[in-house]
């Protein structure tokens, strides 16, 4: 029988950095996979047409590269051929009435755009982005780092003793402000407006939810710092560089092979049973699952005391990719080079659709998120031709009904409610780009379902592991007695997007694990 110092069930980002920082140290890994490839949601392939290179899910690494796995990492990992792809126009936002904002990778310049679109807004960005920049050891290690350390205690009390009680208690205080209170009491623009709302769904949250003003402040901080790179050829690449590094530190890789029980004995984890009946021993047991998967199945034949409160999934998503013959004439100009356009009117639409979804209707208005990865990377696609990524981060996992009364629903979807969704929100896009019908040659979507079927841990196509409200964040993810990335089970660990420091291509749960673990 098999036996490892560690064995990581999973291959997303966050078993990944854990496999490449404990096979580094020197310890036995091995890294086993469902499907026939690693990376989870960092995949590329040609689904639209040959030569047109796609990243089906996630695509944009602003937070890999700008957190402390990359900084433990990233070098090695260049070595292994990670290279990333950049613009100075990481994101913009296209209203309805043909409005564009752009923000850049240049303070000055953000500052004084803002500013011509209403006065004293760019003053007022130059605050925020500079609060974040002044707290970013604090506020980066309190959304990254274990929360239940020394470390942590110390840092608050540092903190505290720093700016006193009062100011810590204000902090706070603002720190839980709603991204809709942040944006209509601090910028008169709707533009600008407009250029940030959005943002707080890609962390799993809506503008109304509690500490999404926060989160807002430190996306538009790390955007402007870093701009949202993408990998050359493709987020796939990434995976294939951690696989190298692994394999160089003599770490494994399985691919096909589905962990089925995770064995126990006497109340500590001794290793996993697969789906082939095949037994592997391992001191430790590294498990990049959604809870659900953890708990109900891997860990089924347990007498485990089950939490109070039933752990949420969040809102689907709706991925749509397009080959083009050619580049968008986009009805707005200086989107030629932007990373991400956002295709929303501000934040009351942002909410519609999202409360839309969270209410089991398809959006009438869906907030799209347009992707040109080719504009940062010309080797996706052949030369002078074009691709467009759109994330749709508010579709329901599970259909109640059509907000526009259009579309003839069932709860699960189907083939013909996707494409007819797809319909949707091309119908949007193709009015902001003036030679659609002229560029386009290939499409390609995927429901939340079809996502559920490319990667387990998407339960009802949710990329962020679980709704991210407060209830379930910060210490209290995915269980308010969960410790750390602890479990019931001795020498088990849980890591993945539905435990802190939670959703993204970041990897922190993975390094904490793994530091934990002497790395």
């Amino acid at each position: 029988m098999a036996s490892f110092d560690h064995l990581i069930i999973g291959s997303g980002i966050n078993a990944l950095v854990a496999a490449a920082m404990l096979s580094r140290k020197g310890d036995s890994v091995l890294v086993i996979e469902k499907e026939d490839r690693i990376g989870g949601c960092m995949y590329t392939d040609e689904v639209t047409l040959p030569g047109y290179h796609h990243d089906v899910m996630a695509a944009t690494f602003v937070l890999f590269l700008t957190g402390p796995a990359h900084g433990a990492l990233g070098e090695d990992l260049a070595k292994h051929g990670l290279e990333f792809c950049h613009t100075d126009a990481p994101t913009a936002a296209l209203r309805p009435n043909g409005e564009a904002v752009v923000l850049r990778t240049d303070r000055d310049a953000n500052v004084a755009t803002f500013n011509g679109l209403a006065a004293g807004d760019g003053d007022q960005f130059r605050q925020d982005v500079a609060g974040v920049e002044k707290d970013a050891d604090f506020l980066f290690t309190l959304l990254g780092e274990q929360l239940f350390s020394k470390a942590m205690v110390k840092l608050l009390g540092k903190q505290a003793w720093k700016k006193g009680m009062t100011d810590m208690k204000v902090w706070f205080g603002e720190a839980m402000e709603p991204a809709r209170g942040w944006l209509e009491t601090r910028y008169d623009s709707a533009g600008i407006q407009a250029l940030f709302a959005p943002w707080v769904l890609h962390v799993g949250l809506t503008p109304e939810a509690t500490y999404g003003g926060q989160m807002a402040r430190v996306i538009a901080f790390a955007l402007e710092a870093a701009g949202a790179p993408v990998i050359k050829g493709g987020a796939g690449q990434a995976a294939k560089a951690f696989r190298s590094l692994i394999e160089a530190n003599s770490g494994k890789i399985r691919t096909g092979v589905e962990a089925t029980r995770i064995m126990t004995k006497r109340g500590k984890a001794v290793g996993v049973e697969t789906a082939e009946g095949e037994q592997i021993q391992a001191k430790n047991i590294i498990a990049s699952t959604a809870p659900g998967q953890l708990y109900g199945k891997l860990l089924r034949d347990e007498d485990l005391e089950q939490p109070t409160k039933k752990f949420r999934h969040g809102r689907g998503n709706f991925q749509l990719h397009y080959a083009l013959d050619g580049q968008p004439d986009w009805e707005a100009g200086g989107l030629e080079d932007v990373a991400l356009i956002h295709l929303a009117d501000g934040v009351d639409s942002v909410s519609k659709s999202c409360n839309e979804a969270e209410r089991g209707m398809l959006p009438e208005v869906p907030t799209i998120c347009v992707g040109q990865p080719h504009r940062l990377d010309p080797t996706r696609c052949p030369e002078g031709k074009g691709i467009l990524w759109l994330q749709i981060p508010d579709a329901p996992g599970v259909i109640k009904g059509d907000a526009a009364k259009e579309i003839e629903t069932v709860p699960e979807w189907t083939d013909e409610m996707r494409e007819a969704y797809a319909d949707r929100i091309e119908a949007i896009l193709a009015k902001h780009i003036r030679n659609w019908d002229k560029i386009k040659l290939g499409r390609r979507a995927y429901s939340p379902h079809d996502l559920s079927q490319m990667n387990v841990n998407l339960v009802k196509g949710d990329p962020y592991g679980g709704a991210c409200t407060l209830d379930q964040f910060f210490v209290w993810r995915p269980y308010a007695s969960q410790i750390n990335n602890g479990t019931p089970i001795k020498n088990l660990f849980h890591i993945g997007a539905s435990t802190h420091p939670g959703p993204g291509l970041g990897g922190g749960s993975g390094l904490n694990v793994a530091k934990a673990l002497g790395a």
